[in-house]
């Protein structure tokens, strides 16, 4: 199966983007792929504003890249564009990144305002660093990720069913396994 790097670009500690993207984790390591989280907000701030490319922490999350053989990345949207934190580590990554990776990109935000955010922001950005793939990414609105009175996510229904397909057709274009039946 395939490496999977699981990319969280929000500087958010209780980050909807990033409990949205621990919760599709499962279902990529369930379908067999070797899952890596990432949360960019952990990396050190003088290493990302200041432009540390041999600073450990940008070292090891540029090996991650190199590694992977998929990308998820998921930002929340901050003035119509992804996050700055996830700008500041896409800048200390090589030109070129991402060649030969699928890539599937994931936007959450307040209003269906910033859903352009995902094809015009965050799309050109991840071609540029010559992604193999970009497979076709998901905006979720915020008030569609909640947190369960047990701590876990819940998500809409309806946006459930949409991220099962995204995610689904992203391990399809890594040449997964045979996939699973939707979770009820």
């Amino acid at each position: 199966m395939a490496t999977v790097l699981s990319v969280s670009g929000s500087p958010s500690v209780s980050s909807r983007t990033a409990k949205l993207l621990r919760h599709l984790d499962t279902r990529l390591a369930a379908q067999g792929h070797e899952v890596i989280p990432l949360d960019v907000r952990t990396i050190p701030a003088e290493a990302l504003l200041g432009a540390d490319f041999k600073h450990p922490a940008i070292v090891e999350a540029t090996e991650l890249f190199a590694r992977a053989d998929g990308v998820v990345i998921g930002t929340p949207v901050y003035k119509a564009a992804y996050s700055g934190v996830l700008k500041a580590l896409l800048d200390l990554l090589p030109q070129y990144a991402l060649t030969g990776k699928t890539v599937l990109p994931l936007v959450t935000g307040g209003s269906t305002a910033h859903v352009l955010a995902l094809d015009y922001a965050l799309r050109p950005v991840l071609n540029s660093m010559g992604a193999a793939h970009i497979v076709q990414g998901w905006f979720t609105l915020d008030k569609d990720i909640t947190t369960g009175e047990d701590g876990g996510i819940i998500v809409a229904p309806a946006t459930a069913e949409a991220l099962t397909q995204v995610v689904d057709q992203f391990s399809a274009a890594l040449g997964s396994a045979p996939l699973l039946a939707a979770a009820g």
